[in-house]
């Protein structure tokens, strides 16, 4: 069996874009190209930086990869478009065949194998991008874990993935999915308004010492989801943001 090269850089590097796959309204996941023997060098929710020049000015976002860490070849990044993101907008204004500089990856809010047998997961927004591949990951190897995503979002149109997740709770009974949308439809089966401790309480495992909460999403929201989490039982070292 080949050897496989593991990249991790310090220095923006550029990155060919070989796929871009529309995802909502306004969120992309685009896919940069890695020698075929080649992977990241990176565990489940370390994120990377992408770097552009824009009025002049130096910039760099994070954002993790949402591809599932250790595959060769690719990696994905799903990034939301928003008014004031220069580099989401620099991002989605790229084309099939350009290239964007990009370092990392970097330790982040990640997930180690065996660091919990029940894992929440509470996202609002983008807030779910970190997640993806720590759910993927934990889904596809099979990992004795169960598995509960609260994901706040706006509107039905803005849940990313939104499929993925409807067929993950098909074909994974430790996989658990709620949705809370602060603008639902007529209708709406699951959550409405804001996240709160009533839906905490509902849709997440009890605290625990084999119990971890991933939390991520507009720094208002985590600000106060993490304080009602500390006050529901959830211990500060077993919150992580990623």
């Amino acid at each position: 069996m080949d050897a496989v090269t593991r990249i991790k850089t310090k220095t923006p590097s550029p990155y060919k874009i070989t796929a871009i796959e529309p995802d909502t309204h306004d969120t992309k996941t685009f896919r940069f190209e890695l020698p075929a023997d080649a992977t990241l060098d990176m565990l489940p929710g370390d994120f990377l930086y992408v770097h552009a020049t824009i009025a002049g000015k130096s910039v760099k976002r994070a954002y993790t990869p949402s591809s599932l860490p250790g595959v060769t070849g690719f990696f994905d990044l799903t990034v939301k478009r928003y008014a004031t993101g220069v580099i989401s907008a620099y991002l989605h204004d790229q084309r099939i065949g350009d290239t964007v500089l990009i370092s990392g990856p970097n330790q982040g809010g990640h997930w180690v194998d065996g660091m919990a047998k029940r894992v929440g997961f509470v996202a609002g927004g983008t807030g779910i991008t970190p997640m993806i591949a720590i759910i993927r990951w934990i889904l596809t190897k099979r990992i004795d874990a169960e598995l509960f995503l609260i994901f706040a979002n706006k509107t039905e149109a803005d849940i990313i993935l939104r499929e993925e997740w409807r067929q993950a709770v098909r074909e994974y009974p430790n996989f658990h999915c709620h949705h809370v949308l602060e603008q639902p439809p007529p209708g709406w089966p699951e959550g409405t308004g804001r996240v709160t401790a009533d839906i905490l309480r509902r849709h997440l495992p009890a605290p625990g010492s084999d119990t971890c909460i991933f939390l991520c999403g507009p720094p208002q929201m985590v600000d106060a989801l993490e304080t009602t989490l500390k006050e529901l039982g959830y211990p500060e070292q077993t919150i992580v943001l990623p």
